[in-house]
C-alpha cells in the first residue's frame, strides 16, 4: 500500500480544466467553496463546518474523525467542480494544517476526494487574500484593516501590512472555555488570553475595520435577530464594540443546547462561537475601534480574483 501511494503522481494545487475558476478554503473550523465564471460572477458559494482543527492545539495532529468529515465534504466539492467544468482550481489550507504533524496524510486523502492537492499557505498570505476579497466593502481600502477570525488564527491586514495571530475560535475554546455555560473565571481567562496573544503582535491600525469569515457573519446574524441566516442581510452590516460585548455576555450564559437553538447560527459553530466572539471583542479593543463592517467577501474571493487575473 505504501509503495503504491508513493508512486501515485501528485496533482498540482492549481489545475487547469475547461471553464470557470474555483477556490477551496480548508480552515480550522470550516471548509468553503467558491466557483465564479470568467467575469467573476458567483456560481456557487458554500460553507460546511467540518471542525478539521479540533484538538490540534493540544495534540499537534489532525484527528481521524475530523479528517474523515472534511474529506467527505471535499468529495462533494470535487463533484461540483466537475459538474461545472471548472478551468482553474486552487485549494488552500490554513491554521490547522500549518500546525498538524500529519497534514500530508490528510492532503493525500483530500487530493483523492477533490482532484486537487491542497497547499498550506502562511498566515500572511491568508491575510492578504482575505484583504483582496473584502476590500470591495470599503469606500477607501487604504483606510481599512480586515480582521479574519478563523478557528486557529486571526489575521489583521491593511493595504501595507499583514499580521497573523495564533488565536481563533477553536484554539481559545479548547484552552479556556470548556463549559457551557462558561463560568465567570473561564470567561475572564478567555478574555485575558485573547488580549494577551493579540498584544504580542504589532497590528496595522486604520480608521475603519472589515470583519470576514464565520465568526463575524454569525455575530451579525445573531445581533440582528435573523430567523434564518441571510447573506444579503449580513453583507455590509455593522457591529459596534458594545454589540460584541453584549453578545459575549449573552453567549456565556447559554448552554450548548441553547446555542444550538439559535436559528441563524450554524450548529457546527455553536460549541466555539463564544470563543470567536471573545476574539472579536479583543480584536476591536486592540485596534481601538468602536465599529466594524461585516463582509461576505473573503479569502475565497481573493483566491478567485488571483486565478482570473493570473
Amino acid at each position: 500500500m505504501g509503495g503504491l501511494r508513493s508512486q501515485r503522481p501528485r496533482v498540482a494545487s492549481i489545475r487547469r480544466l475547461s471553464g470557470p475558476v474555483a477556490a477551496v478554503d480548508i480552515g480550522t473550523n470550516s471548509t468553503k467553496l467558491l466557483i465564479v465564471d470568467e467575469s467573476g460572477a458567483e456560481i456557487i458559494r458554500t460553507v460546511r463546518v467540518t471542525g478539521l482543527g479540533r484538538g490540534v492545539d493540544g495534540a499537534g495532529r489532525l484527528a481521524a474523525d475530523a479528517i474523515d468529515r472534511t474529506v467527505a465534504v471535499l468529495a462533494d466539492y470535487g463533484s461540483a467542480l466537475r459538474r461545472h467544468s471548472v478551468d482553474s482550481v486552487r485549494a488552500v489550507a490554513t491554521s490547522a494544517s500549518r500546525d498538524a504533524a500529519n497534514r500530508d496524510e490528510f492532503f493525500d486523502a483530500a487530493e483523492q476526494a477533490l482532484g486537487v492537492r491542497p497547499e498550506v499557505i502562511a498566515g500572511t498570505e491568508e491575510a492578504m487574500l482575505s484583504f483582496a476579497g473584502a476590500a470591495s466593502v470599503a469606500a477607501d481600502p487604504t483606510h481599512a484593516v480586515v480582521v479574519d477570525i478563523g478557528g486557529g488564527s486571526t489575521e489583521f491586514v491593511s493595504d501595507h501590512a499583514a499580521v497573523s495571530v495564533d488565536i481563533g475560535s477553536i484554539r481559545l475554546t479548547e484552552r479556556c472555555l470548556p463549559d457551557h455555560p462558561a463560568t465567570t473565571s473561564q470567561l475572564a481567562q478567555g478574555r485575558t488570553e485573547a488580549a494577551r496573544i493579540i498584544a504580542t503582535r504589532d497590528l496595522p491600525h486604520r480608521g475603519s475595520a472589515i470583519g470576514v469569515a464565520g465568526t463575524w457573519t454569525s455575530l451579525s446574524a445573531m445581533h440582528h435577530e435573523l430567523t434564518a441566516y441571510d447573506s444579503r442581510a449580513v453583507h455590509r452590516s455593522q457591529l459596534t464594540l458594545d454589540d460584541v460585548r453584549l453578545l459575549v455576555a449573552r453567549l456565556a450564559r447559554l448552554s450548548l443546547e441553547e446555542k444550538l437553538a439559535i436559528p441563524s447560527l450554524d450548529p457546527g459553530r455553536a460549541p466555539v462561537i463564544l470563543g470567536g466572539t471573545i476574539v472579536a471583542e479583543a480584536a476591536l479593543q486592540a485596534l481601538a475601534l468602536d465599529q466594524i463592517t461585516i463582509s461576505e467577501r473573503d479569502l475565497l474571493d481573493g483566491v478567485c480574483s488571483g486565478l482570473l487575473t493570473g
